[in-house]
């Protein structure tokens, strides 16, 4: 018997992501669930480039705006609670369709994550926090991991402090690297078709500027103030994310705000960088290059009628 299907869109940032879940949604009675790490956050809208009511074209989406921009989330938990809804809406007889960029929130759900199921210490890890705090505190954690765990080490760089921590509170629980736990156990008890979206580079770059000028027009420095004088720190993990880290270095006057504008363009590209590097692990993903289609109409079609194609054989036992 085969098992319930489950679709994926994945891709970079700007490649096109939510319009084509969309349209396979509308056509295979389906439901979005949301693959973005920062889109969770409400009142971090503008930034994270989170789709608006129009933009959902009344199809229904999951896994956004369910915390506050001051709580912290992991791939585990997204895991769990990505997982209900999923099963909500097969048990509802339509097609969960995922779409974002977060490749880890991807292999999260089409693989159990040993790792991220360790047991936090907030303790250590409030210590920790306070450490990198300090005048070259980032630096001596990366170089404690670098002893106690250089394989681990050797994949991250020293200013990304959550990371670090994570992997300094792992060797702490478990006594093991948490590059051990990254191997990925039995598939899950869906059936995933995953498919990539991307472009050409300088077109991806060009879309990227397009989007990052597109976010200031609609108040991207309006919505960081506003977060801030809310009480929402400027370390909080929320605040990492690109866009918003950059414009609070401008509020700040660590910068002019055009150099944070042009920060933002440069961390969103070496972002889609490493999505892309992550993503080309998954030997399952279907990839189409957009630039082949004549429109995105026609993308999304091809997407469709792969989707209907993919079922036709399972019910006929290909």
């Amino acid at each position: 018997m085969s098992k319930p299907l489950a679709v994926c869109i994945a891709g970079p940032t700007a490649c096109g992501k939510t319009a084509a879940a969309v349209a396979v949604c509308r056509a295979l009675s389906g439901e979005v669930i949301s693959m973005d790490s920062m889109q969770i956050y409400r009142g971090m809208d503008i930034g994270t480039a989170k789709p608006d009511a129009a933009e959902r074209g009344g199809i229904a989406h999951h896994m956004l705006d369910f915390l506050p921009p001051t709580a912290a989330y992991s791939a585990y938990q997204y895991q769990q609670d990505a997982s209900r809804v999923m099963e909500d809406i097969l048990s509802r007889g339509k097609l969960p369709v995922f779409a974002g960029g977060t490749g880890l929130y991807l292999q999260s759900v089409k693989h159990p994550l040993r790792f991220a199921m360790a047991q936090g210490n907030e303790a250590l890890r409030q210590a920790l926090n306070e450490q990198a705090q300090t005048p070259q505190g980032r630096q001596a954690l990366w170089q404690r991991l670098c002893r106690l765990d250089p394989q681990s080490a050797a994949g991250l760089h020293p200013n990304d402090v959550r990371r670090v921590v994570r992997a300094l509170e792992v060797l702490e629980a478990t006594g093991e690297s948490i590059r051990a736990g990254e191997e990925w156990e039995a598939p899950a008890r869906q059936d995933f078709l995953t498919f990539g979206l991307r472009w050409p580079r300088e077109t991806l770059r060009g879309r990227i500027n397009a989007r990052v000028d597109e976010m200031m027009r609609r108040g991207l420095v309006k919505e960081v103030r506003s977060l801030l004088e809310g009480g929402v720190p400027r370390q909080a993990q929320a605040m990492q994310a690109i866009g918003y880290k950059e414009i609070c270095r401008a509020l700040a006057g660590e910068c002019t705000m055009d150099e944070a504008v042009e920060q933002i363009k440069i961390h969103s590209r070496q972002y889609a960088k490493r999505q892309m590097t992550w993503l080309a692990r998954d030997g399952q993903i279907r990839w189409l290059d957009a630039d082949t289609f004549e429109t995105p109409q026609a993308l999304h079609g091809e997407i469709i009628l792969q989707i209907q194609k993919y079922r036709e054989d399972q019910e006929n036992g290909l």
